[in-house]
């Protein structure tokens, strides 16, 4: 047993600690009030981007997070307000009825205005994939509405995908980056690769992510296919037998991923109701991260998809130091800035 340490003793040394891929992201509150007079861009995203939330706050002077509803047996809770994800849990192994819908393009609209107010000069809105959800379609309408420039990205992917690239997002507006490297660091969404195996197909199937046909597949024969997000879509990447070999094929698709990228690669992990699970996945997949595996639970607007037991891992390659800011120009043809025509109105399922 350690003894207590008495008063007058000099302090005990404290243990070394190692920065992690957290709070390599994390800059120091006194940099950021710095970085905020230097740069004036925002940066606009959604909660299928899966942020952790004390990343978020530490960057609340320049990112807004807009909550994606559930609706559960006809209540509409929200995601950062509600206790969404209890009841989520609960309607999953009811059999209750699950819907989600977009952020309504006026809720867009005031986030927009109001970073404007607060003095920024140009919003990068950095969204979910549009062959899943409205949203981005929300998003260029509310863009053409106010006056503050707005550069609205479709990531064509989901969960830390989308959200790796808005972290760097933001930290290349702190920096001070011009908004072409802003730009270029959230198109890099489109780059970041995310696979994942699940239980069951019949919660895809019920929200119209897979085919029918693809789900009494996947039940009959018992095959548990490794899926992937392919072309802003959900995808099957290879099927597999039985969910233990599934398992072992993300680890192994994942390791070869991260591995195989030429300045090495950031993991990270979701899953929802089997958290252990997912630690124990974390471990395997830390010697082939650059930094910390993050884990996070997959937000509730993209589990009320995928279902309980859901276990993905995302791998988003590191840029090439040596990358010119033009680089953003490969992102150009999924980039609209401020005028889309027509108006998607107020309401929305986002499906």
């Amino acid at each position: 047993m350690v003894p207590a340490q008495r008063r007058g003793d000099p302090p005990a040394p404290r243990a070394e600690r190692h920065p992690g891929f957290l709070d390599r992201l994390l800059p120091r509150e006194r940099r950021q009030r710095e970085r905020l007079h230097r740069s004036r861009i925002a940066v606009v995203t959604d909660t299928a981007a899966a942020l952790p939330q004390e990343w978020v706050d530490a960057h609340a002077d320049r990112l807004r997070v807009l909550p994606m509803p559930v609706m559960i047996d006809g209540q509409i809770y929200t995601e950062g307000l509600d206790d969404v994800e209890t009841a989520l849990a609960l309607a999953l192994a009811t059999g209750a009825s699950v819907q989600t819908s977009r952020p309504a393009p006026g809720v867009f609209q005031r986030a927009y205005e109001s970073l404007a107010h607060a003095g920024f000069e140009h919003i990068v809105s950095l969204h979910l994939s549009k062959e899943l959800s409205g949203t981005v379609d929300a998003a260029r309408w509310a863009a053409g509405q106010v006056e503050v420039p707005v550069t609205v990205i479709d990531s064509r992917t989901v969960g830390l995908a989308q959200g790796l690239a808005v972290m760097e997002a933001v930290l290349a507006a702190e920096a001070g980056l011009p908004l072409t490297a802003v730009e270029a660091a959230a198109g890099r969404a489109q780059d970041y690769t995310i696979c994942f195996v699940v239980p069951s197909l019949e919660q895809l199937r019920k929200g119209g992510r897979i085919g029918a046909a693809a789900s009494m597949f996947g039940t009959l024969l018992a095959v548990k296919p490794l899926l992937a997000i392919q072309d802003g879509r959900i995808g099957v990447r290879e099927k597999v037998r039985t969910m233990p070999r599934a398992m072992a094929r993300l680890v192994e698709i994942s390791r070869d991923a991260a591995d195989g990228a030429p300045a090495g690669a950031r993991v990270a992990v979701h899953y929802f109701g089997n958290a252990e699970q997912a630690h124990e996945l974390r471990a395997e997949l830390e010697s082939s991260s650059s930094g910390e595996v993050l884990c996070e639970p997959l937000p509730s607007v993209l589990a009320a998809h995928a279902g309980a037991g859901v276990l993905a891992v995302v791998i988003a390659p590191i840029a090439d130091p040596g990358a010119t800011v033009s680089a953003g120009d490969s992102a150009a043809h999924d980039m609209e800035s401020q005028q889309s025509p027509g108006s998607p109105g107020e309401a929305g399922t986002g499906e």
